[in-house]
Protein backbone atom coordinates (compact mmCIF):
# COMPACT_ATOMS: atom_id res chain seq x y z
CA UNK A 1 0.00 0.00 0.00
CA UNK A 2 1.02 3.80 -0.90
CA UNK A 3 0.85 6.49 1.86
CA UNK A 4 -1.13 9.43 0.98
CA UNK A 5 -0.41 12.80 3.15
CA UNK A 6 -3.43 15.30 3.34
CA UNK A 7 -3.25 18.48 4.93
CA UNK A 8 -6.83 20.15 5.98
CA UNK A 9 -8.15 22.64 8.08
CA UNK A 10 -9.54 21.92 11.78
CA UNK A 11 -13.14 21.87 10.08
CA UNK A 12 -12.14 19.03 8.08
CA UNK A 13 -10.14 17.42 10.46
CA UNK A 14 -13.04 17.35 13.10
CA UNK A 15 -15.69 16.38 10.44
CA UNK A 16 -13.83 13.79 9.31
CA UNK A 17 -13.33 12.80 13.04
CA UNK A 18 -17.07 12.61 13.30
CA UNK A 19 -18.03 10.50 10.48
CA UNK A 20 -14.83 8.02 11.04
CA UNK A 21 -16.58 7.40 14.90
CA UNK A 22 -20.89 7.73 13.54
CA UNK A 23 -19.43 4.95 10.87
CA UNK A 24 -17.13 3.19 13.52
CA UNK A 25 -14.09 3.08 10.82
CA UNK A 26 -10.74 4.55 10.08
CA UNK A 27 -9.48 7.67 8.34
CA UNK A 28 -8.08 5.80 5.61
CA UNK A 29 -11.09 3.43 4.71
CA UNK A 30 -13.33 6.48 5.14
CA UNK A 31 -11.15 8.74 2.77
CA UNK A 32 -10.69 5.19 0.56
CA UNK A 33 -14.61 4.78 0.13
CA UNK A 34 -15.13 8.85 -0.53
CA UNK A 35 -12.73 8.90 -3.25
CA UNK A 36 -13.67 5.65 -4.90
CA UNK A 37 -17.59 6.67 -4.70
CA UNK A 38 -16.14 10.30 -6.37
CA UNK A 39 -14.39 8.48 -9.08
CA UNK A 40 -18.12 6.35 -9.37
CA UNK A 41 -20.05 9.59 -9.50
CA UNK A 42 -17.72 11.49 -11.89
CA UNK A 43 -18.08 8.31 -14.16
CA UNK A 44 -21.93 8.33 -14.10
CA UNK A 45 -21.67 11.89 -15.29
CA UNK A 46 -19.26 11.27 -17.75
CA UNK A 47 -21.86 8.26 -19.26
CA UNK A 48 -24.66 10.67 -18.85
CA UNK A 49 -22.78 13.68 -21.18
CA UNK A 50 -22.18 11.15 -23.77
CA UNK A 51 -25.74 9.53 -23.87
CA UNK A 52 -27.57 13.17 -23.71
CA UNK A 53 -25.10 14.34 -26.73
CA UNK A 54 -26.20 10.62 -28.86
CA UNK A 55 -29.45 11.66 -27.90
CA UNK A 56 -28.97 15.03 -29.49
CA UNK A 57 -27.84 13.39 -32.74
CA UNK A 58 -30.51 10.76 -32.86
CA UNK A 59 -32.84 13.61 -32.21
CA UNK A 60 -31.57 16.19 -34.87
CA UNK A 61 -31.69 12.67 -37.46
CA UNK A 62 -35.21 12.23 -36.57
CA UNK A 63 -36.19 15.22 -37.21
CA UNK A 64 -34.66 15.90 -40.58
CA UNK A 65 -36.23 13.00 -41.72
CA UNK A 66 -39.92 13.87 -40.30
CA UNK A 67 -39.58 16.68 -42.53
CA UNK A 68 -38.74 14.55 -45.65
CA UNK A 69 -41.49 12.71 -44.99
CA UNK A 70 -43.39 15.25 -44.54
CA UNK A 71 -42.91 17.16 -47.81
CA UNK A 72 -43.73 13.71 -49.60
CA UNK A 73 -47.27 13.49 -47.72
CA UNK A 74 -49.08 15.24 -50.35
CA UNK A 75 -47.43 13.47 -52.69
CA UNK A 76 -49.83 12.17 -55.82
CA UNK A 77 -52.94 12.98 -53.98
CA UNK A 78 -53.17 16.82 -55.59
CA UNK A 79 -56.18 15.91 -57.97
CA UNK A 80 -57.93 13.73 -55.48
Amino acid sequence: MHTITLKSDNDFFNMLNDMVKSLNTNRSDLIRKAVIHYHHALEKEKLKMQIKKASMRVREASLEVSKEFDSTANDGLDNV
